[in-house]
């Protein structure tokens, strides 16, 4: 792949925007590549923590306004075909039990915004910036934001966002709950290599579960949902992870989970 790099290292799989001199803008070729790359995330059972990047200066800029510009009339085909793939990769990485860390090396502006929205955790130096943007271009939120900004923010400063365009920092992304941490810059690249490793050496399908409960949770009645708890707790302590984190603390030793 060319605008998007992947690798796996020890169970964490990198998945690398590669546009740094569009600060990683999305086209239709890296929406593509980035579907290969939630799909490649999914169908390998060692990959049990996913970490998404920018390269260069920015996080994800957002979509890439000239290739709408350069589409001429064929703009709303050109979108509907990158959001396809975009909306696909998203649902892909949700779907997978190995959370997915969002490490927002800088600007994230419309799709980028959503996109690290719609993962699991994120981390963010202390540089970096937020904002929608959308309709700053006369458009309209995509890439699940209007899914999950509501749910994160509350409706009120969801409105705000979208509708002023209204740039975060990051203390400010993280006091308003959008993210997991903020680290200084020259920490970053540590600090996300120690979350990622730490995530990648636990209970993966646990994790999977715990995240579609966590998602099914402001949807369900509480019967409902305690039901779907009962039947995945159930689940997980059969497990070969599951065993073993009730033994090692019978034991008063650290679990060694395989992910499993």
């Amino acid at each position: 792949m060319e605008h998007v790099l992947f690798s796996v290292v020890d169970g964490v799989a990198t998945v690398t925007l590669n546009r740094p001199a569009q600060f990683n803008a999305l086209n239709l070729a890296m929406a593509r590549e980035l579907y290969e790359a939630a799909v490649a995330c999914g169908e390998d059972p060692g990959i049990r923590a996913v970490v998404i990047t920018g390269a260069g200066k920015a996080f994800f800029a957002g979509g890439d306004l000239a290739s709408f510009h350069e589409a001429g009339d064929r703009r709303g085909a050109l979108i509907r075909e990158m959001t396809a793939h975009f909306h696909s990769a998203i649902s892909r990485f949700n779907s997978i039990d190995a959370p997915v860390i969002a490490a927002v090396n800088g600007v994230a502006a419309g799709a980028g915004f959503s996109m690290m929205l719609s993962c699991d955790l994120a981390v963010a130096t202390r540089s970096a910036k937020f904002s929608m943007a959308y309709t700053k271009a006369g458009l309209t939120p995509d890439g699940s934001s209007t899914y999950f900004l509501a749910r994160t923010v509350g409706l009120r400063r969801a409105q705000e966002l979208t509708l002023t365009n209204r740039t975060l920092t990051a203390d400010e992304a993280l006091d308003w709950g959008l993210l997991t941490r903020v680290v200084d810059d020259a920490e970053f690249a540590d600090s996300v290599d120690q979350l990622a490793r730490q995530i990648a050496a636990g209970p993966t399908r646990s994790f999977g579960a715990a995240k579609r409960l966590i998602r099914k949770g402001s949807d369900e009645s509480l019967d409902t949902q305690m039901e779907n708890e009962t039947g995945e707790i159930a689940a997980a302590s059969l497990r070969r992870d599951g065993r073993e984190g009730v033994d090692a603390f019978l034991a008063k030793r650290a679990p060694v989970f395989v992910g499993e």
